[in-house]
């Protein structure tokens, strides 16, 4: 009897890490759908572009490699290129014209009906947009086919935002905030711990808001007490904190639970408050420095990390000299910068004052060089202190050197740790003593 040849599919997913959760939760429903999953876009015979559009940037990422994917169907197997995520659902009009190369275009509330999309355009030559109501919220019943290492993952515990700030168009892709219920979360936390994983990033636009819009209101903080509970499970971070959510009773959680990360990722976006108002962000000057100073009296060793935004309307030179010194006097572990980016449809975009590229190019600069000297110094105090170190394999330089995370590295944005002593597996967990250091990374060795 002739077995059936499964159609194979590659997805890319582009963006950050809960638009990654979403694009697992689609090859999860392809899997079980019978597709066979490869990393080899040579070879698939569907390509799925996971999207992001969240400032000019991510939207010029996700053109070009809608482009240079959609070259596949002229020297490769590619039959179907899907285009899924919040590039569609918030130019789906536009894309359907001037991307004809495109077969199906799904938004970031049809994504779990990715197969039955499938099958649908098998029926027709037309092109299919599906970009309805976002108001979409996963449970750990839906497949999810993991594509990080097999000793880490992501838990999206909420979906969408209610913040409203200014410049922000995620209310608009992604809906009002949703907290996932508490029984579906520790389901598929204990799920994913019972698969090897052993260091669980917590995520969503803003964890702190987690279980206020739920009818019994779990809270964060009870939600990683039962998360530590899970044996196998060594390390708990927590992303995308916004700074008026971080209690007392967090802060307190962060200090005396073992396996929660001395990490903390706070995006404050700016220190000057006439720029903090515009933006509508809830925390002023006065707050943020109080909130950081309360966190490093708590928890001395704690890494912060944060994100600003340079260049939104109206920030003078006085408002970026005050933010360049913050960060100097600050110290922050982390730190991502981002040019404001002006996006239509929010009130950012419709404000005077605004902000010359190259000003904003030039503030960026300033901004980061200021920050890798501050990193630099930073790393140069941890030379012969220890670390435990989450091993993830071989350096991209070399295959004599192993390469890592401490419990102050996150995955994907903070530097790494490069193991010049001593064997590991991957996915262990080991103690390391740091020998030198770099502007963003350690250098250590294992100390068993």
């Amino acid at each position: 009897m002739n077995q059936k040849i499964k159609e194979k599919v590659s997805l890319v997913s582009l963006g950050c890490p809960k638009n990654l959760v979403d694009a697992e939760v689609m090859l999860g429903y392809l899997s079980k759908d019978e597709y066979e999953v490869t990393t080899d876009e040579m070879q698939a015979d569907i390509i799925v572009v996971n999207t992001c559009s969240f400032i000019k940037e991510a939207k010029q990422e996700s053109i070009d490699t809608i482009l240079d994917l959609a070259d596949r169907k002229h020297d490769a197997r590619c039959k179907l290129l899907i285009v899924t995520g919040c590039l569609p659902q918030r130019y789906q009009e536009e894309l359907a014209k001037e991307l004809p190369e495109v077969d199906i275009f799904i938004g970031t509330g049809d994504y779990p009906r990715i197969a039955e999309i499938i099958a649908e355009k098998k029926g027709t030559e037309a092109q299919l947009c599906y970009t309805g109501d976002p108001n979409f919220v996963y449970n750990d019943e839906l497949p999810r086919l993991q594509s990080s290492p097999h000793y880490t993952a992501y838990l999206k515990i909420a979906e969408g935002c209610s913040n409203n700030c200014s410049y922000c168009v995620i209310p608009s892709l992604r809906g009002a905030h949703r907290s996932r219920p508490f029984a579906t979360l520790m389901a598929e936390a204990k799920a994913l711990v019972a698969a090897g994983v052993k260091e669980l990033n917590l995520i969503a636009q803003d964890i702190t808001a987690y279980g206020r819009d739920l009818p019994e209101q779990p809270s964060l903080e009870l939600l990683i007490q039962e998360l530590a509970k899970l044996e196998g499970l060594k390390w708990i971070r927590l992303l995308y904190a916004y700074p008026d959510g971080v209690r007392d009773s967090l802060i307190e959680l962060i200090k005396n639970e073992p396996k929660v990360c001395k990490y903390l990722d706070l995006p404050i976006q700016h220190i000057a408050d006439p720029v903090l108002k515009n933006m509508k962000r809830r925390s002023g000057e006065e707050e943020i420095r109080a909130l950081i100073k309360k966190l490093r009296r708590e928890i001395p060793d704690i890494a912060i990390r944060t994100s600003l935004i340079v260049g939104f309307p109206g920030e003078t030179n006085e408002d970026f000299k005050k933010l360049l010194q913050f960060v100097e006097e600050t110290r922050f572990d982390r730190l991502g910068v981002f040019c404001y980016s002006r996006e239509e449809g929010t009130p950012a975009a419709e404000m005077a004052d605004q902000v010359s590229e190259r000003v904003k190019r030039e503030r960026h600069k300033k901004l980061m060089r200021t920050q890798a000297r501050v990193s630099f110094k930073h790393n140069r105090t941890l030379v012969d202190s220890e670390e435990d170190v989450l091993v993830e394999g071989y350096s991209e330089e070399t295959e004599l050197l192993l390469k890592g995370r401490s419990s102050r590295q996150a995955p994907d944005v903070d530097g790494q740790v490069y193991i010049t002593a001593g064997n590991a597996n991957v996915g262990d967990i080991v103690r390391l003593k740091i020998t030198d250091s770099s502007d963003y990374d350690l250098i250590g060795e294992i100390i068993d």
